[in-house]
C-alpha cells in the first residue's frame, strides 16, 4: 500500500508543478488615440468621388427636366384625382347639404319576441328645413337606430311645403288637425319667441318662423302632432291669395 501511494504523488507532482511554472499572457498593446473631427465639417471626399459627382447629373434634376419638357416653361400640376366631376365637388355637395336644418323629434324602439328571443327595430320622425319657408317631415323604420334617422332625413327632403311666413311670423290663426291631435296657432309681435311643445317647435324652427303662439291638444302623439301642425301651416293664406279668391281687391278687404 505504502509503495502504490508513492507512485500516486510521483505521479501527480510533476503536473502541478507544469500549472504552476506555465508563463503568464503578455499585456495588449493599448489602441492609439483616434485624431478629433472638426465640428461642423465633413470628412473629405476622395478626388475620384468628387469628380464622380460632378460629372453625373442627380436624379431629382433628370426627373424635374422630364416633367417640364411637355408642358415647356410651365411646372407640371399636382395630380388632384377625382374631385371636380360631372356631379362638382365634394365640398359643394357637403354645403348643400348643410344648408338644411335638421332635427329628430322622436325615436321609438319596438321588440318582437320570437322563438329565439327578442328582435328589436327602431322607428325615428325628421323635421328638416331651409328655414326660408321651405319644410319637410319624414318617418323612418329600421333594425338600427342610424338607419332610421337616415331614412327619416332622406324622406324628409323628398316632399317639402312652403309656409308663408311674414315678419318671422304666420299672417292669421289656423288650426290644425289630423286624427285626434289638435294643434292651435296665433301670430304674435316681434319678440316673442316660438312658444310650443317640443314637437311644433321643431316645425316652426325649420321653417323660419321666430314668434308664435302655439297650443297642443287631444293626443300627445308625436307623430300625429307633426302631422296636424303641417295641416295647419299648410292652409295659410296671404291677403293677396284671400282677395283673389273672393274676387275683390286688398284694400276693399282690409276696408
Amino acid at each position: 500500500m505504502e509503495t502504490e501511494d508513492i507512485k500516486k504523488e510521483e505521479i501527480v507532482q510533476p503536473v502541478a508543478e507544469e500549472k504552476k511554472t506555465s508563463a503568464p499572457k503578455a499585456p495588449r498593446a493599448p489602441r492609439a488615440p483616434r485624431a478629433p473631427r472638426p465640428e461642423g465639417k465633413k470628412a473629405p471626399k476622395a478626388e475620384d468621388e468628387t469628380a464622380a459627382d460632378a460629372a453625373a447629373p442627380s436624379a431629382d434634376a433628370a426627373a424635374q427636366d422630364e416633367k417640364t419638357e411637355g408642358n415647356g416653361d410651365r411646372p407640371s400640376r399636382p395630380f388632384r384625382g377625382r374631385g371636380n366631376g360631372r356631379f362638382g365637388s365634394r365640398d359643394r355637395r357637403e354645403s348643400k347639404e348643410k344648408e338644411f336644418f335638421e332635427k329628430t323629434v322622436k325615436i321609438n324602439r319596438c321588440s318582437k319576441t320570437v322563438k329565439g328571443g327578442r328582435r328589436q327595430s327602431f322607428s325615428a320622425i325628421v323635421i328638416s328645413g331651409d328655414q326660408k319657408g321651405k319644410v319637410g317631415f319624414g318617418f323612418g323604420k329600421a333594425n338600427d337606430v342610424s338607419e332610421a334617422v337616415k331614412k327619416a332625413t332622406e324622406k324628409s327632403k323628398e316632399k317639402m311645403l312652403t309656409i308663408q311666413v311674414k315678419n318671422g311670423t304666420i299672417p292669421h290663426d289656423i288650426i290644425g288637425k289630423y286624427k285626434s291631435a289638435t294643434v292651435v296657432m296665433r301670430p304674435a309681435a316681434p319678440g316673442t319667441g316660438v312658444i310650443a311643445g317640443s314637437s311644433v317647435r321643431a316645425v316652426c324652427e325649420a321653417c323660419g318662423i321666430t314668434d308664435i303662439l302655439c297650443k297642443s291638444l287631444g293626443s300627445k302623439n308625436a307623430i300625429n302632432t307633426v302631422k296636424a301642425a303641417f295641416n295647419g301651416l299648410e292652409n295659410l293664406m296671404t291677403a293677396i291669395q284671400v282677395a283673389k279668391s273672393r274676387g275683390k281687391s286688398v284694400k276693399e278687404i282690409w276696408g
